[in-house]
Order: structure tokens, then C-alpha cells, then sequence
């Protein structure tokens, strides 16, 4: 197995706990990076883990793990660890696992998973919509598909995800955080490849030509891999579709390095909103 064998890649920094008197990462350790590689894995197939299992009515329990050890990563390498879905059969699917430093293959091995009753753990034939996202995913598709409309076409699931992240996350007043705008803005909903909405955004007119973006919102186990970029984007071209010349938010203190990587630039003074500290950003569509 060599890097190009791999769509997916989750990248992990050697951190001294797991370096053992011999000064290199002990041996299980390997079996945990490849755990992590995992669950970055099912946030390229922007798949909540938990949600969807519920939704498929199963779970996923390893019955075989095997690691085979060439090299040795240290402390604070940095590991690329590389994992695809090898094969699906009738109630299993086995996943091919390696770790890189650079272009060296340190370690590879397999991993099997048994999709099963999560009350008798006893087996289930892997559900056909687990099989088609993992054969979607490694022959290169998109793993969503982001709308654009108005808010009685998507404000239903825009609303559940924007009261989980703002209400329930946040403590954000529910009479703040839904408000009349809704009716009248343009509104993007993210949906994975298993029907469920995953993250929302919306764009108001701030002032002619002047395009605003806010109630971003993307369901906690997805943040991070790039799903609230998709809807920012799409919340752009529709600005872009529209004749804006600048688009503006209020990110969230600690949203402003992520809307800094799309290009926004901040303006004037942080500031409080909804008991939050806000600053202003702005770019062109």
C-alpha cells in the first residue's frame, strides 16, 4: 500500500505519552491511530456516527484487527494515517489501514467490522444505503448535496439544526435565534448521503449590493471537515447570482479563523451579540 492507494487521510502529530522507553511509539498505539483515522472517516462521509447508526438500526463492532510493523514513528512526527474501505460483504466490511511519515510506510494493517443488532450484537446485512456511501466515497463522489431556497422550502430541518447548535449548545434564547428575517432570506441546508441535514446557513439583504451571512450552524461531529465551508460557498454564488458586491457577517470569536480561510477579513471592533463576542468580517461574493 502506497499514499496514492488512499482517498481519506487523517493527520496525527507523535505526542510524548505515546512514546515508550525504546523512544518510539509503542506498538498498540497503532491500533489507536488507526481508531482516530476512523472516525475522521466517517466525517469525510460527512456521517454522524451516532445519529446514523440510530437511523440504520444497527452498529459497527470490530471482530478482526491485525497491524504489521516496518518503521517506527517518534515524538512529535508528524503521521499521516491513511484508511480506505477495502471490501463490503454480506454483514462485514474490512478497511485497509496504514500510517506514513512523509512518503515511508511505517505500519499497515486491517481492520473488520461486523455491522450488527447493537442490543445482541448478533450480525445484520450491512444496509444498503452504508454500502452505497462507502462505495460513493472511495470512487470519488460528493458526499453531500447543499440546497439553496426559501425558508418554507427548507426552514423545517434548517430550524432543528439551528435550535440543537444556537438553543440547546449555545443557550442562545429561542426568540433570538429565529426571527422574521427567515422569511424573506435565502436559506442553504447540507444534506448527507443518508437524508440528514448536517448544516445551514442563510443570507439577508444588509443594504443594496450588500449581501449578510449568518446562522451558520453545523452539527457538532462534523465540524472541521469542510461541511460549513460548502455552505458558505453556496450562500456566496447565490450573492454572486444576485449582483452583491460584499458580503458581511458576524462570526463568533471563535469562528474567525475558519471565515479568515474563506477569504473574509475582519472590520472594526469585536462587539457583543446575544451575549457573545461578535466581529465583523467582510469580502467580495
Amino acid at each position: 500500500m502506497n499514499r496514492t492507494d488512499f482517498r481519506f487521510f487523517e493527520r496525527l502529530r507523535v505526542r510524548w505519552a505515546e512514546v515508550d522507553l525504546q523512544k518510539i511509539v509503542f506498538n498498540g498505539h497503532y491500533l489507536m491511530y488507526f481508531d482516530t483515522a476512523v472516525a475522521g472517516y466517517w466525517r469525510a462521509l460527512a456521517m454522524p456516527y451516532h445519529e446514523t447508526m440510530a437511523q440504520l438500526d444497527g452498529d459497527l463492532f470490530v471482530r478482526k484487527a491485525s497491524v504489521e510493523y516496518e518503521g517506527s514513528a517518534r515524538y512529535d512526527d508528524l503521521c499521516d494515517v491513511g484508511l480506505r474501505c477495502d471490501r463490503i460483504g454480506n454483514s462485514s466490511m474490512t478497511f485497509q489501514a496504514a500510517v506514513f511519515r512523509g512518503e515511508q510506510r511505517l505500519v499497515h494493517g486491517e481492520l473488520v467490522y461486523v455491522f450488527a443488532d447493537p442490543a445482541t450484537q448478533t450480525s445484520r446485512p450491512v444496509p444498503s444505503s452504508l454500502r452505497d456511501a462507502l462505495l460513493s466515497f472511495e470512487a470519488g463522489a460528493e458526499m453531500l448535496d447543499v440546497s439553496v431556497g426559501g425558508w418554507g422550502e427548507l426552514g423545517e430541518h434548517a430550524s432543528a439544526i439551528r435550535r440543537q447548535v444556537f438553543v440547546e449548545e449555545q443557550k442562545i434564547p429561542a426568540e433570538l435565534e429565529l426571527d422574521a428575517a427567515d422569511a424573506g432570506a435565502v436559506h442553504a441546508l447540507a444534506v448527507n448521503r443518508f437524508g440528514l441535514p448536517v448544516a445551514t446557513g442563510r443570507l439577508l439583504v444588509a443594504a443594496p449590493g450588500v449581501g449578510k451571512i449568518g446562522r451558520m450552524a453545523v452539527l457538532p461531529a462534523l465540524r472541521g471537515s469542510g461541511v460549513g465551508r460548502r455552505v458558505l460557498e453556496a450562500l456566496a454564488e447565490a450573492a454572486r447570482a444576485r449582483g452583491d458586491t460584499e458580503l458581511l457577517l458576524h462570526a463568533q470569536q471563535t469562528a474567525v479563523p475558519f471565515y479568515r480561510r474563506a477569504g473574509f477579513e475582519p472590520r472594526g471592533a469585536a462587539f457583543q451579540e446575544a451575549g457573545i463576542t461578535h466581529q465583523e468580517m467582510v469580502r467580495t461574493p
